[in-house]
């Protein structure tokens, strides 16, 4: 599989209200966020749905946001202040090498991956640093793009999260996706 970062200018289209058209955040979410959660959202870009998250999980509630592309957190940053969100979201950087989360081991009840793993480099690590961020029993809805990989791409990658330290705790129906949770065992 090769590998493409998203271009950071590509994150206004996938920040766009036209995607709601067929990905609605907050019917993707719901059934996973509580006010009170700490959740992940891996892969952030401009915050399509860390600013739902962030709604969800309610003032007393965080949402760490993670992107490889500082124009995309900053762009986070600047709409998070606008939203008043800002007090809830801890947007931050990672490096194609680390999600930069060692701080947050065991903290995590909820964690985010759309459209991310298949520009991974090294998605056994990825999926460890995710693992360790999750308190026990901590969910991960992971999700990729049908336009970019193929079903058996998917199950490759749901098998190297398991081989990782999770379960599989259902197939997940999301629009144009190839989708699970994941929780950790």
């Amino acid at each position: 599989m090769d590998r493409h970062v998203c271009p950071w200018w590509l994150g206004y289209l996938l920040a766009s209200p036209i995607r709601r058209l067929w990905q609605k955040p907050e019917e993707i979410l719901r059934p996973h966020l509580r006010e009170g959660m700490t959740a992940l959202d891996i892969g952030s870009g401009m915050g399509f749905f860390t600013f739902p998250m962030a709604e969800m999980v309610g003032p007393k509630g965080k949402v760490i946001a993670i992107d490889l592309q500082s124009k995309m957190i900053k762009s986070l940053k600047k709409r998070a202040k606008r939203k008043e969100l800002d007090d809830r979201i801890d947007a931050r950087t990672c490096d194609e090498n680390s999600l930069r989360i060692d701080d947050l081991k065991g903290q995590v009840d909820f964690a985010l991956v759309m459209a991310v793993v298949h520009e991974v480099p090294e998605s056994p690590q990825f999926f460890r640093q995710i693992h360790s961020a999750l308190k026990p029993d901590g969910r991960l809805l992971f999700a990729e793009p049908t336009g970019h990989i193929d079903e058996s791409e998917f199950t490759s990658s749901r098998a190297t999260a398991v081989e990782q330290g999770f379960s599989i705790v259902q197939p997940l129906q999301v629009k144009r996706t190839h989708a699970a949770l994941l929780q950790k065992a």
